[in-house]
């Protein structure tokens, strides 16, 4: 045995090195427990999902262009920009009557009147809601204070249709309609989807817009018309006389529209339970093809960079240098093999994730639900259910890229003709819990 002079020891080295492995034992068991009780505080969906849309969780924070987000953080000039544009839209002429809204608005210098509720808007809401640390700390609260609520089983239900409406045959249709689409989305919560889990966090209700005025709550799903659904709250909460007057930038980077999850603990709760809730859907391949065409076979400055490299240097072989370069060019069979790899080089974006996700209505039980192909007849029913003006209706104009063609089931299938049946199907498997959810019917025969 050998031995180790110490001060005036001698120590054997078997000893040293015993007593050395227990003591980096023990710090491997110390951190371990630290990490469990970390991730025990933490909601998993936090983690995972306040990260950047689209962004490696190791890297900084950016902030992206997206079609269907308004971010809290705007700066000066975006906010400037947006309220000019409402208010040089508004002196154009409108394809439908006025609405009634507020006395500001009825003043011959719409432009200037315009301004100053938006702003008198924003100086309410800073005084009532500061932002920086007091919102980071009402966010920190509510999340250390989850909301428990009933799995779908708010006090609130489908407004009933008003007695002139009972003999209207086409009411009394759609009304079921909207029976059935809820109970099969209930029934199918209740076959997958566990119902130990009752609690929700602010991540749950972070793609929720509120309007108060007719006591509204809206899951915003890209892709599915949010950009007109957003133009409709903000015209029956009174900040524009018509959804034609609102431009795409207002709508989107405004700030105008309220998130449930900038609410206390308190009016969450409220809102959830006496609100009327409701998502507008797609058909899921449809919804995709849609999301493909419109960041990636355009110029984009967040997407072709920030995915559109990754996807090219990782599948796409022999690719050109000025492809790594702008990340331009992307194909559709390289972007399912981004989606379909559990290892991907970039994160998911809420314009291509699972709908079940985005608006978690296996925990929030929503009133209304109404599908992208019958966007029109739904969306018109709805306004007339909350009591809408009724001069308002849905808007049927495509502001992005309004000269092209809207994804159809028809282009959509061309673009999964380029895929290989094992390819679709997987696909297919991927979104197959909004297939089931909301009741639409398998794209291609031979799925199963």
């Amino acid at each position: 045995m050998q031995f180790i002079f110490l001060g005036q020891k001698w120590i054997g080295l078997r000893t040293i090195i015993m007593r050395l492995t227990c003591m980096f034992s023990f710090i491997l068991l110390f951190g371990a427990a630290g990490l469990v009780v970390f991730i025990h505080l933490q909601d998993p969906e936090d983690i995972v999902h306040q990260q950047t849309p689209g962004i490696k969780y190791n890297m900084g924070p950016q902030q992206p262009k997206k079609d269907c987000t308004s971010s809290n953080n705007q700066d000066i000039r975006v906010r400037k920009n947006s309220a000019e544009e409402l208010a040089m839209g508004n002196q154009k002429s409108s394809l439908y009557p006025p609405v009634n809204i507020p006395t500001q608005f009825q003043s011959t210098d719409r432009k200037q009147n315009i301004m100053f509720v938006m702003k008198d808007r924003q100086k309410k809401d800073a005084e009532i809601n500061p932002i920086g640390l007091h919102k980071r700390r009402r966010r920190f609260i509510i999340k250390k204070s989850p909301i428990l609520i009933a799995m779908n089983n708010s006090s609130l239900n489908l407004p009933l249709l008003k007695s002139e409406d009972r003999n209207n045959n086409n009411w009394k249709s759609l009304y079921q309609i909207q029976r059935e689409r809820k109970r099969i989305m209930r029934d199918t919560c209740s076959k997958y989807k566990s119902n130990n889990r009752r609690i929700i966090t602010p991540y749950h209700v972070s793609r929720i817009f509120v309007e108060d005025k007719y006591r509204i709550l809206y899951c915003e799903v890209p892709k599915a018309g949010c950009s007109n659904w957003k133009r409709v709250l903000m015209v029956l909460n009174g900040l524009a006389s018509s959804t034609k007057d609102i431009q795409h930038n207002t709508v989107h980077y405004g700030n105008y529209l309220k998130r449930l999850d900038g609410f206390d603990r308190k009016g969450i709760y409220h809102r959830l339970n006496t609100y009327t809730k409701m998502l507008f859907i797609r058909e899921p391949f449809e919804k995709l093809v849609s999301a493909f065409r419109d960041k990636f076979e355009h110029p984009n400055n967040y997407y072709h960079p920030v995915f559109g490299k990754a996807i090219i240097s990782r599948y796409r072989v022999n690719a050109s240098k000025e492809a790594l370069r702008t990340g331009s060019g992307v194909k559709f069979k390289e972007f399912i093999q981004y989606l379909l790899d559990v290892h991907r080089p970039v994160g998911m974006d809420i314009h291509w994730d699972h709908i079940n996700r985005l608006c978690s209505p296996c925990l929030i039980d929503y009133d209304f639900v109404g599908k992208f192909e019958s966007m029109e007849e739904d969306a018109n029913f709805f306004l007339h259910l909350i009591g809408a003006p009724q001069n308002l209706t849905f808007p049927r104009f495509k502001d992005r890229h309004s000269n092209e063609e809207r994804t159809t089931t028809k282009i959509t299938q061309s673009y999964f003709a380029q895929l290989s049946p094992a390819q679709r199907q997987h696909s297919y498997d991927f979104y197959y819990m909004d297939y089931l959810m909301f009741n639409y019917s398998k794209p291609f025969e031979d799925l199963y």
